[in-house]
């Protein structure tokens, strides 16, 4: 890779949910950094990756988003990175992402979403891992497919000592996106997990805009 080589205007930076990537949006625009939401899961994340890989050439991927913490020591808003997909690239990107705020980690790439302490813990231990997401290996498999660097940029948005309000995974349709009807009526038989879910979105939101303060110093190095 040129030793001239600059992330602006070269990066595409892959969310699930638009959610996670709307604070970065305008951050984006001013690098002429590209944004793409994949979708929840592996299989989304496959195919949205490989369809713009089709009509673009980025030089760096990055995947991004909320994860949640394995590692007891992790805080809401705690920015990390795995560089996994970088090996044999500018020995410079590791020195960026740590500059820009991100911390090194090792990450889980699950196949659900882990909503109890008790899975969390369970992962923790059967993995090794700090942080538990489901895009990212699917992703950086793809980017390995095409020589094209990759790397994770993740926010925890719930502790390993935090139960999620609900079980995300029993609200999901088949394509694992949010039904809104499930959920609607969940809410309905259990009124009192509003006041969770209201904290649940404050710390979302949260972590959304220290993930976007990181990218943001990252693409414009």
């Amino acid at each position: 890779m040129n030793e001239n080589w600059r992330m602006k205007n070269k990066t595409l930076v892959c969310f699930a949910l638009k959610e996670e990537a709307s604070p970065f949006r305008r951050m984006a625009v001013a690098a002429s950094a590209d944004v793409l939401i994949v979708g929840i899961g592996r299989e989304n994340a496959v195919k949205s990756v490989r369809k713009f890989l089709v009509t673009h050439s980025p030089e760096l991927v990055l995947t991004c988003g909320f994860a949640g913490g394995l590692n007891p020591n992790l805080k809401v808003g705690d920015v990390l990175f795995e560089p996994i997909g970088l090996t044999g690239t500018n020995p410079r990107l590791k020195e960026i992402f740590i500059k820009a705020g991100a911390k090194p980690a090792s990450f889980y790439c699950a196949d659900r979403i882990a909503t109890t302490v008790a899975e969390k813990r369970e992962l923790r231990t059967q993995t090794g891992a700090d942080v538990v997401e489901m895009e990212s290996a699917a992703i950086q498999a793809v980017c390995a497919e095409h020589g094209l660097p990759c790397a994770t940029v993740r926010v925890i948005s719930d502790t390993a000592d935090e139960d999620l309000p609900l079980d995300f995974n029993a609200l999901s349709k088949a394509d694992k996106s949010l039904d809104f009807r499930k959920l609607f009526l969940t809410i309905a038989k259990s009124p009192g997990k509003i006041g969770a879910l209201l904290a649940l979105q404050k710390k979302t939101s949260f972590a959304a805009k220290q993930l976007a303060t990181v990218l943001g110093k990252i693409i414009s190095p």
